[in-house]
């Protein structure tokens, strides 16, 4: 690789990519990132539509990137507009991998984010990589679609694919439970809706998945498959009683039927075993660590009003 590596986030405003572009400047890459239109750019920034062909292949060919970072995506589960999550998942992705192709360079490593969404309702836990997939919902089955078509790119590009599971920070949106409850406690508020209070997820800490996406296109273990993970599940109710304790105080839960979603997938817990092999294992900061950061912090990222 180069002595300036350029590196290339697609979503690089979005909560992930923030934290993977401090992780790629520091390890001394020259960061580029994709936005959205509706945003002003910064410097290393470019406003990109991957889901427009032109506009990806442009992109590649200016870029140039030794490593890239595919995030961008439709990631909430309960999007309403199937139209983009199949547009953004698939045909963006496989314009991405186009434009590589086309670009006249190789690049070192092509890092392709999917979701542990497409493992859906199993009875293998913790699920490793070989578990079939049974998703559950549009999203788990764009995401699953991806990774299909990716392959066909696997001849031509060094291509890693990671299936995070569940994970949260500072930052990360009110639409995503962990910081809806957290803000919930924040602002000291008496009662708080949710759905399923038995769902269980395995919940990583943003800041150590980013270490692991560094790691994994500094390695570039083309054509694999990655869980990305903490190994432990915990359901809502643990949650709950988790920021009762960083706060001080309990808060009233009702459970909303309209906040349980159909096909709900009850249980998700990885295992991150064939990943630390890879990487040579990464301490993972607890859920109740990342909570209190989270609640000390105060930083959550709320929808804008218009």
């Amino acid at each position: 690789m180069n002595k300036n590596p350029r590196a290339l986030i697609t979503g690089s405003r979005g909560f992930t990519g923030g934290y993977l572009k401090s992780e790629l400047e520091a390890a001394g890459f020259q960061v580029f990132g994709t936005i959205h239109s509706n945003k002003d750019p910064r410097e290393g920034e470019i406003i990109a539509d991957l889901s427009d062909r032109d506009e990806a292949h442009k992109l590649m060919a200016e870029v140039k990137p030794d490593v890239v970072a595919h995030l961008a995506a439709i990631s909430f589960v309960s999007h309403g507009c199937m139209d983009e999550i199949y547009q953004t998942n698939i045909l963006g992705t496989r314009n991405l991998l186009e434009g590589l192709v086309n670009c006249g360079k190789v690049p070192h490593s092509v890092l392709l984010a999917s979701s542990a969404n497409i493992y859906g309702n199993c009875s293998v836990e913790p699920i490793h990589e070989l578990v079939s997939a049974n998703p559950a919902n549009d999203y788990a089955v764009s995401k699953l679609a991806m990774e299909h078509m990716a392959r066909l790119w696997c001849s031509k590009l060094p291509i890693t694919i990671v299936r995070p599971f569940n994970y949260t920070g500072v930052g990360q949106s009110v639409k995503f439970l962990l910081p809806k409850i957290v803000d919930h406690f924040t602002r000291g508020e008496k009662k708080i809706e949710l759905g399923n209070l038995d769902v269980a997820r395995d919940f990583s800490d943003v800041r150590e998945v980013v270490k692991v996406y560094l790691k994994l296109l500094k390695l570039a273990p083309a054509g694999e498959i990655y869980n990305v993970c903490s190994g432990v599940a915990y359901s809502l109710k643990d949650v709950l009683e988790m920021m009762s304790d960083i706060s001080g105080y309990s808060i009233d839960v009702k459970v909303n039927p309209d906040f349980v979603r159909e096909n709900e997938v009850k249980r998700l817990r990885g295992s991150n075993e064939k990943l630390m092999k890879a990487v040579g294992g990464i301490e993972m900061t607890s859920l109740e660590h990342t909570l209190k950061w989270m609640f000390e912090t105060g930083a959550i990222k709320r929808p804008i009003s218009h």
